[in-house]
């Protein structure tokens, strides 16, 4: 051999070397399945990749070049039409689960809601409108005469203020009759948009705009039909996309659907009419996401 020249060195075929031609092997694979070798791993401790998803194929172009998936749209007119399907067979003909006889005992009944069940509220309204059965007589009332018969509500104090301000109002301005126009109503002491719109939407029929309670704005969140907090902007968000004459179903039927199913804490995905159109479970994929059983 001649002077200078270092002998080649033999081939490395130990355990680091090996799994460096493992890990070449997986990266070429990833164009196959879309998981990478760190990908799995994550996978295998755990990850929330759902079982009935894939993603969605590469698409060509004439040229013959592959082109980036079309990003998911949430807002796409047929996945809302579809969601509004499913509603009305899980859901069809609900509406406002506060116990009523006018439109001042609805107005009542919505006032004392605020922080409260449904449920709670029912268990309160009886005996409290046999004992005031008309608007003149809540009117009649000072607050702390009334607290002791709205206590268990909570809030009792601000409320009985609302509710006997209301009364006052209705009777002083508007006759004894509840008022069916939105401005008007937003002027009694108490009521709010969501106030409003349930009285409206409930009792006069009306679709002024949408009942945006906690369950409204939770499951419109996880639909995706709304990345807002905020009420006004998630009800002008809905108001954009769901046709008016179903404002206020829609509105009962989210707040059923949140009620029975979607719960904020352990929702039963799995009994969802809509399970497969929703991604909250998993907010992770950026791409179009295509679960087999989905018909739109």
């Amino acid at each position: 051999m001649p002077r200078g020249v270092v002998p080649r060195q033999p081939a490395k075929t130990g355990r680091h070397e090996g799994a460096r031609t493992i890990a070449r092997g997986l990266r070429k694979q990833k164009g196959a399945d879309g998981v990478s070798a760190r990908d799995l791993g994550k996978y295998r401790q755990g990850s929330k990749r759902p079982g009935n998803v894939q993603a969605a194929p590469a698409l060509k172009s004439k040229a013959g070049r592959t082109e980036k998936s079309k990003r998911y749209d949430p807002l796409a007119p047929e996945r809302i039409q579809e969601i509004l399907r499913r509603l009305d067979q899980q859901y069809p003909g609900v509406t406002c689960a506060l116990t009523h006889r006018n439109a001042w005992e609805l107005l009542v009944a919505t006032i004392l809601s605020a922080q409260a069940t449904d449920v709670r509220v029912n268990m309160v309204t009886p005996e409290l409108f046999k004992k005031y059965p008309t608007v003149q007589d809540f009117a009649a009332l000072n607050p702390e005469q009334l607290q002791p018969d709205i206590r268990t509500t909570g809030f009792f104090r601000n409320k009985s203020k609302s509710v006997v301000g209301a009364a006052k109002k209705i009777v002083s301005d508007f006759g004894g009759q509840v008022p069916e126009e939105m401005d008007k109503l937003l002027t009694l002491p108490g009521v709010a948009r969501k106030t409003a719109n349930v009285v409206l939407g409930t009792w006069f029929c009306k679709n002024e705009g949408l009942v945006v309670d906690t369950h409204v704005t939770r499951v419109s969140r996880r639909l995706e039909l709304t990345k807002s907090t905020d009420a006004p902007k998630i009800e002008q968000d809905l108001m954009m996309i769901i046709p008016r004459e179903r404002w206020t179903l829609f509105s009962h039927q989210l707040i059923w659907h949140g009620r029975k199913l979607c719960m904020a804490r352990s929702p039963k995905c799995t009994d969802c009419p809509v399970e497969n159109l929703c991604h909250a479970a998993d907010k992770t994929w950026s791409t179009v996401e295509i679960h087999k059983n989905a018909t739109w």
